[in-house]
């Protein structure tokens, strides 16, 4: 009888201690943690003003390469973020395969081939940033200067404006 007894009483003291337990989570669960902004953040009146002052080199750009052709060249390229998501994962796992340390992105500028009579589109291409792994251990020794992982993929395929020469927002 006596070890019946504490047998329930370890039941109750059980379930007391998972109830407190399980209530810190939901508790934890309702209250969404604060997400810092990352440096670089703009807003969208910001955004506005940097692309309207494109607008210009895009009338450029149009005028002189796009001036004969049935549309005007992008001022934007879309991703999934998926596909961004996705890229991250691979290129820091490439980085490392090659001995390497991806620390960032670097966003090119780049055109498709002229098709026929019609210029190529401008694209935007993402590019892996790092350093070499060079440390041996010590405690003091300095990593490379970060660039480029010119061994590694880049990202491109993202979609056209629509209409390509649309400006922000679309």
């Amino acid at each position: 009888m006596k070890k019946f007894g504490l047998l329930i009483l370890g039941i109750i003291l059980g379930a007391l201690a998972m109830y407190f337990y399980c209530s810190k989570d939901v508790n934890m669960m309702e209250e969404p943690p604060t997400i810092k902004p990352p440096s670089g953040i703009i807003t969208p009146a910001q955004i506005t003003a940097l692309t309207q002052a494109f607008n210009p080199r895009h009338k450029l750009i149009s005028d002189s390469i796009f001036k004969n052709a049935k549309t005007q060249d992008n001022r934007s390229s879309w991703y999934k973020l998926e596909d961004i998501e996705d890229y991250i994962k691979y290129a820091k796992q490439q980085a490392a395969e090659n001995n390497q340390t991806m620390d960032g992105l670097r966003l090119y500028l780049g055109a498709y081939p002229n098709n026929g009579d019609e210029p190529g589109l401008t694209t935007l291409l993402f590019v892996p940033t790092g350093f070499d792994n060079t440390s041996e251990g010590s405690f003091f020794s300095l990593q490379g200067k970060s660039g480029d992982l010119d061994n590694s993929d880049g990202l491109n395929g993202g979609g056209n404006g629509k209409p390509p020469s649309a400006n922000y927002p679309q």
